[in-house]
């Protein structure tokens, strides 16, 4: 049997092809699928949402700004990914738990991630500064789409255990070429672990659009492992929350894993060490610039009558009072002595690790100053 597929020049870039609650001009569509998702959202709950989004946005920019000003030496930006990450982590009940990767600064910010969470370890002071128990979440992984195998372990833990806990992973549309990624969603449709995939198409890996690696739409690869899957408008908030409501109700009631294709996109450079203009044309980003999730929200709420001046002003001060408490978390960090790098790496002592000590001591021994002395 023939079958025909998207042309792969249109994947990624079809906005159309997808559930969504929201229009970018912020006009509400009226029966949607998605609609029983969502009918107990009402106004105030939606300003909150969009409140949420400004202050990740806020954090974002802060983010990128210390960077520049060599205050951290890497930074991810997620600016234009805010529904993504606010919606569907606002899905989730507090006590799942969530395994983000590197971008997913929106996932932390809503699990209740301190100022200090965002940027310690961008400055290099500490392997990680996340409470896992605290937030329920992972620390954000580096290494693309391991965080996916975590989940899936985590979610048979939670079979184990007999709870109806959920457990929710991130990754974007590069990520899903890994192996890992594949890898998981076969032990999560064999075992029927209750974990929910999100993918994040931001259009992008790192330089590479995603028509070079998917030859249709991402959402359609998980129903080929067994596991049902959505496809949405990952510039609506509503559409992000209703899809992980669906989802993580699927995982919860012992149906097994779902998967979730947010259609959005990365607004600025994969990481501040990267050059998007290389490879991206401007007009493209225009285009992406008319979708974006907080102006269709702020629309959409002043159509109702619910946004006014002196709203806007109170989400104002809140971006500004968290973004400058990310930033006296980095100018205020104290840095560490160098050997201190060796620490917690295991929980007992370890003559691996000693031997590398002394090692290291002495590679730092030849950057003795005239007096003989050097920081360790």
């Amino acid at each position: 049997m023939v079958h025909t597929l998207t042309p792969a020049a249109d994947i990624g870039v079809d906005i159309d092809d997808v559930a969504r609650l929201l229009t970018a001009d912020g006009e509400r569509i009226a029966d949607s699928v998605l609609d029983p998702w969502i009918a107990d959202v009402d106004a105030a709950q939606l300003r909150e949402l969009h409140r949420e989004m400004a202050v990740l946005r806020r954090i974002d920019a802060e983010g990128v700004a210390l960077q520049r000003q060599g205050q951290l030496g890497l930074w991810a930006p997620c600016t234009g990914q805010e529904a993504v990450q606010i919606g569907t982590t606002r899905g989730l009940r507090n006590d799942d738990f969530v395994f983000p990767s590197y971008r997913e600064i929106g996932v932390v910010y809503a699990r209740g991630g301190r100022p200090s969470d965002f940027v310690l370890s961008w400055r290099g002071e500490a392997h990680s500064t996340l409470e896992p128990d605290t937030l329920h979440s992972g620390v954000p992984q580096i290494i693309i789409g391991a965080q996916t195998l975590h989940a899936v372990g985590y979610a048979m833990g939670i079979q184990r255990d007999g709870t109806d806990q959920v457990s929710a992973t991130y990754f974007g549309d590069g990520a899903s070429s890994q192996g890992d990624v594949n890898e998981a969603m076969v032990f999560a449709a064999s075992f029927g672990a209750p974990v929910v995939f999100v993918c994040s198409n931001n259009q992008y890996a790192i330089s590479e659009p995603v028509r070079v690696q998917a030859a249709a739409p991402i959402a359609g690869r998980a129903p080929g492992y067994g596991i049902p899957s959505m496809r949405v408008d990952g510039n609506d908030i509503l559409a992000c929350l209703a899809a992980m409501r669906w989802a993580a109700e699927h995982a919860r009631t012992g149906a097994g894993p779902a998967f979730i294709e947010a259609v959005t996109y990365r607004m600025g450079p994969h990481t501040t060490s990267d050059d998007p203009t290389r490879y991206r044309d401007p007009a493209e980003l225009e285009r992406w610039r008319a979708r974006d999730p907080l102006t269709r929200v702020e629309a959409y709420l002043r159509a109702q009558g619910e946004f006014d001046d002196e709203f806007a002003a109170s989400v104002q001060h809140s971006a500004d009072d968290m973004a400058a408490q990310v930033r006296a978390a980095a100018l205020g960090a104290v840095t560490k002595p160098p050997l201190s790098v060796f620490d917690d790496v295991y929980a007992e002592p370890h003559t691996g690790i000693a031997e590398e000590i002394v090692a290291f001591a002495a590679y730092l021994d030849g950057f003795a100053d005239a007096e003989g002395e050097v920081a360790r």
